[in-house]
């Protein structure tokens, strides 16, 4: 009868948990398998690493899906067709804000900082589902803005892609300043001022 195979020393979700916030921290090139290693509570052997996630790509393609499935769903509210529209963004807005400020992890959002750190061409797959979640909240501010119009809240005369651009290019820009210290009072009162972008075009 052969013997049974070593059991894990360690927690795989704790793990998954532990590399999403190195991930989160340095991009994925900057992060190193030694990194990875270390940084798993616990520690983890070489052979476990690469018995329980395969390389590090793979590691990384589920510490981006389990950041997705938890500190991404900040833009939910713009798929919420219960809220006027205006609100829908300022929710979203704010609610990413908090959460890029807030203490216990990394600073940004790692959708926002993640590809910056994935940029050669070795790396393209490793980069495609952060350019993939952007592109799907774009669709999500500009389908706010359209339901802003079908019902009523901004003027027909809208420039949808314009105003679209805009807020997106302030909420993905919003991962940089957080990284680079800024406060979540400071968010806040930008956030007022750019709704009021959103009021310019109210009917």
């Amino acid at each position: 009868m052969g013997t049974m195979g070593r059991p894990r020393t360690f927690d795989r979700e704790k793990a998954i948990e532990d590399a999403m916030y190195l991930f989160w921290q340095h991009g994925y090139e900057s992060t190193s398998l030694a990194q990875l290693k270390a940084g798993i509570r616990n520690g983890i052997s070489a052979p476990s690493f690469y018995a329980a996630f395969g390389s590090k790509e793979a590691l990384f393609q589920e510490c981006v899906q389990r950041y997705l499935a938890t500190f991404g769903q900040v833009t939910n509210a713009l798929w919420d067709n219960t809220l006027p529209a205006r609100e829908a963004l300022e929710v979203t807005l704010r609610s990413s804000a908090e959460m890029q400020c807030e203490p216990g992890h990394p600073s940004g959002c790692m959708v926002g900082l993640g590809s910056l750190s994935a940029t050669s061409a070795q790396h393209a797959s490793v980069a495609e589902p952060l350019i993939r979640s952007r592109d799907i909240t774009r669709e999500g501010i500009t389908a706010t803005i359209q339901r802003g119009i079908d019902r009523g809240e901004l003027s027909n005369n809208t420039d949808i892609i314009a105003l679209a651009g805009s807020f997106s290019t302030f909420l993905f820009g919003l991962s940089i300043q957080a990284r680079d210290g800024a406060t979540l009072e400071e968010f806040n009162s930008a956030i007022s001022l750019m709704m009021r972008l959103w009021d310019t075009n109210a009917a």
